[in-house]
């Protein structure tokens, strides 16, 4: 398996850095499409050295991984490692050194291609304080994984292997604690941050819910001038709201849903309008953890958004987790509504998944269609707090094996697992996967625990690798792409295509970032193109608007009309220039909120309900 080896093509984030210090949708209609038939295949190989609670591709060879901090068998400065950077073609990682704890967290693309790594947890970290940890002493006891609560977490990808996370909390922090935070990349580069808790449970509650979003870099925005600002939403979807679904829509709004609800946010006036309900008593969020996805825009299509949300829970989010169980049955239930006037009219159109799902990662192909892979077919997503737990996980029966959903077929025949070929390795809490530049899915993680344990269900360093059969097939490749490519440029590619190739389509896609079974940012946009007489040159135009594909990093798969990818090499959409800064906003933001606590928080024991557990009490050992 291997992965392009061109330069990676990112402007730095210097600039940004100092600045900091100082329409109406038409119908929609998915057209049919090919796919390269035959068998998958599945390659266990590589480790990651921390557990891939959370992961996002950063370049055509490199990919972030971030976990919590725990007793991984990799360290860095003295300590153990809670980030990586993965070598995607020898699987070699290079250990981050993050300040905060990544707990939890989310993570979204700026603009110009930084990542941004945003909310977490304070410390809570299993064993004896100077035994099984020596490295907590005096020197490191201030910086070894701060408070996470209002982390940021800068990491802008390089190719000489220097390139590290980024953290300034006294200037760049959010301006409230989050735990279990979305977020999503909007039209002018920057990011929204939504939702999550001021504080760590099993579930949210009025008590611990942080009902608002912000952006970063702040913005002086409906009155509240780089503050967080409130959503109804949040507070009415209690209490089974973390890690809302967010998704950038063509015309700039959000959709956004969680638990039984769904909503479309106009952020720049701070307006919710609410959608048809989640059908059938399904909750969609964690932890009753659902995947979504926006499925393929493109000018056939006029870019209207389709929505689809797939598995979950009907379990109550009002009841204690101890009468909850691991064999609790999950929704096979996947949903589809189109966001335009007769479409939300007509509501959710629903499907039913071969097997019931919880913590599913449903990741989008360069073909078009989705795979739906790891997750549980029973129980809650979490660890240490439903009555009759597994090891510690929540959840049981692990989903081994994938399913592939095709939105362009006929209703009645989507599904598919024909040719999949079924993984061994349990792939639940805090696992994830994604699509690479080569066109296979990498899965990572697993760790229903409260730390690095060998328990059922244990902590999971091992790697993965799904081949599509498209692997195996002449595929098509492509020079010429720009670094850069700003709306409605016209640019050429010069193509070789397999033999008897009868036209190609190219589709730009944002790989974006996955935790907890939800996706940020991942898109396909199929771009307007022209193939040469002489099938040698492919002329292509750039997105035409930033809510269609919100500038930031992307990329680039030429598919043949049988559904073979090219390799995806990696490109900037837009100007490749950093989000706007408003130095007003951040200079009120950080004179009206308080910074996170510089001293991290420890605890000597480990906490017995898990995920369950406030922290906030946890203190420091002498």
């Amino acid at each position: 398996m291997q992965y392009s080896n061109a330069t990676m093509r990112s402007p730095t984030l210097l600039a940004f850095l100092f600045s900091l210090a100082t329409p109406s949708f038409g119908s929609v209609q998915l057209g049919t499409r090919a796919s390269i038939p035959g068998a998958w295949s599945l390659l266990q190989q590589g480790t990651t050295g921390v557990s891939g609670m959370q992961l996002a591709v950063v370049s055509e060879t490199k990919a972030i991984i971030y976990d919590k901090v725990e007793h991984n068998p990799l360290t860095v400065n003295g300590h153990v490692a809670w980030a990586v950077e993965l070598d995607l073609n020898t699987q070699a990682v290079r250990a981050l050194n993050p300040l905060s704890n990544s707990w939890c967290a989310t993570g979204s693309f700026l603009g110009n291609g930084t990542l941004v790594n945003s909310g977490g947890n304070p410390v809570v970290i299993t064993g004896e304080y100077n035994s099984t940890l020596p490295f907590l002493i005096d020197g490191l006891k201030q910086s070894l994984g701060a408070n996470g609560l209002q982390g940021l977490r800068l990491f802008t990808p390089c190719t000489d292997g220097t390139c590290d996370v980024y953290e300034n909390p006294t200037r760049i922090r959010l301006s409230s604690a989050r735990w279990y935070p979305a977020s999503v990349r909007i039209e002018d580069g920057s990011i929204i941050i939504f939702g999550g808790s001021v504080s760590g449970g099993f579930i949210n509650s009025a008590g611990a819910n942080n009902p608002s979003y912000e952006f970063f870099p702040p913005k002086n925005i409906n009155g509240f001038n780089g503050l967080k600002i409130p959503s109804k939403f949040l507070t009415d979807t209690l209490n089974g709201n973390q890690f809302p679904n967010l998704v950038t829509l063509p015309d700039g709004t959000l959709f956004v849903s969680a638990n039984q609800a769904a909503m479309i946010l106009n952020w720049k006036t701070n307006t919710e309008t609410r959608l048809p309900g989640i059908p059938n008593g399904v909750r969609i969020s964690s932890p009753f953890s659902a995947g979504h996805v926006l499925l393929p825009l493109s000018p056939a299509n006029n870019y209207t958004p389709e929505i689809m949300i797939c598995g979950g829970s009907t379990v109550s989010d009002k009841v204690a987790a101890s009468s909850i169980s691991s064999q609790a049955a999950t929704s096979a239930q996947c949903i589809r509504m189109v966001l335009n006037a007769a479409g939300i009219a007509a509501g959710w159109k629903v499907e039913t998944m071969p097997q019931g799902r919880i913590m599913v990662d449903m990741v989008l192909l360069p073909d078009g269609r989705v795979m739906l892979v790891n997750g549980a077919l029973t129980g809650v997503a979490g660890y240490g707090n439903v009555g009759n737990q597994v090891g510690q996980s929540n959840a049981d029966n692990p989903a081994f094996t994938p399913v592939i959903y095709d939105p362009a077929a006929p209703a009645g025949s989507r599904f598919s697992t024909s040719g999949l070929v079924a993984s061994t390795i349990p792939r639940l809490y805090h696992s994830t996967a994604t699509l690479t530049p080569n066109g296979s899915v990498m899965l990572a993680g697993s760790n229903p625990n409260n730390d690095v344990t060998t328990v059922k269900y244990p902590t999971e360093y091992r790697l993965e690798f799904f081949s599509p059969p498209y692997m195996n097939v002449a595929r098509p490749s492509y020079t010429g792409l720009p670094a850069i490519i700003n709306y409605n440029a016209t640019f050429n590619l010069s193509v070789t295509l397999p033999a008897n190739t009868i036209n190609v389509t190219v589709v730009l896609m944002d790989l974006g970032f996955a935790t907890h079974g939800v996706h940020m940012d991942q898109r396909l946009v199929q771009l307007v193109s022209t193939l040469s007489a002489d099938k040698k040159t492919l002329t292509v135009k750039a997105p035409p608007t930033g809510p269609i594909y919100p500038p930031g990093p992307a990329y680039l798969y030429v598919v043949t009309a049988a559904g073979a990818p090219s390799f995806g090499h990696k490109t900037l959409v837009g100007t490749g220039a950093s989000p706007p800064v408003d130095e007003a906003a951040i200079a009120n933001m950080l004179s009206k909120t308080p910074g996170p606590s510089v001293v991290p928080a420890f605890q000597g024991l480990a906490p017995s309900s898990g995920e369950g557990s406030d922290v906030a009490t946890a203190v420091i050992p002498a």
